[in-house]
């Protein structure tokens, strides 16, 4: 089997973010789909050792920011490769709370939703949040959005362990 196959499944790149109490974390996503229109809902994956995905499931809620093509590989840094156990990834970032109390990142987005869950699905190492849809906003109406395989192809960047779609190198077939 090919595992490098997987490459060619198209994704967006978003931060996924929720607040606890006091609490405030995010993780970078390319896990993000819309399940209905009416009533809006939409699903995300999130990997159980996630802190976000503690926070998720203590709150209810999460914010989804969809990351501009342009996004600084800081962004990436910041909610991809630290945990939020550790590392306070809301400090000197611009962002606000949403009406849900989840925090939603504003910087380099180009839209945002914020959703309430209403079902969450285990599936191995990760829990699907299906939630709905509570608000939204389009923030920039012209910019491109991030794609997985412009960040991967362009960018030359990878996945973080986390990622639904990381693959350990040893498993993929060499070309």
């Amino acid at each position: 089997m090919d595992l490098q196959a997987l490459f060619k499944i198209s994704y967006g790149l978003y931060v996924i973010a929720a607040k606890h109490q006091e609490m405030l974390s995010g993780y970078i996503s390319n896990t993000v789909f819309q399940v209905t229109a009416e009533p809006p809902r939409l699903a995300t994956c999130c990997a159980l050792a996630n802190f976000t995905c503690d926070l998720i499931r203590d709150s209810g809620a999460f914010s989804v920011a969809v990351l501009s093509q342009e996004t600084p590989q800081e962004i990436f840094q910041r909610f991809g490769y630290r945990s939020g156990r550790n590392f306070s990834k809301f400090n000197d970032i611009d962002f606000k709370i949403g009406i849900t109390g989840a925090p939603i990142v504003v910087e380099h987005a180009i839209a945002y939703y914020e959703c309430q869950v209403i079902q969450t699905v285990e599936v191995g190492t990760h829990l699907v949040f299906i939630a709905d849809l509570v608000d939204s906003q389009l923030l920039d109406p012209v910019g491109i959005p991030m794609t997985y395989a412009y960040y991967r192809e362009v960018r030359r960047a990878k996945a973080p362990k986390n990622a639904p779609t990381f693959l350990d190198p040893k498993k993929v077939t060499a070309r």
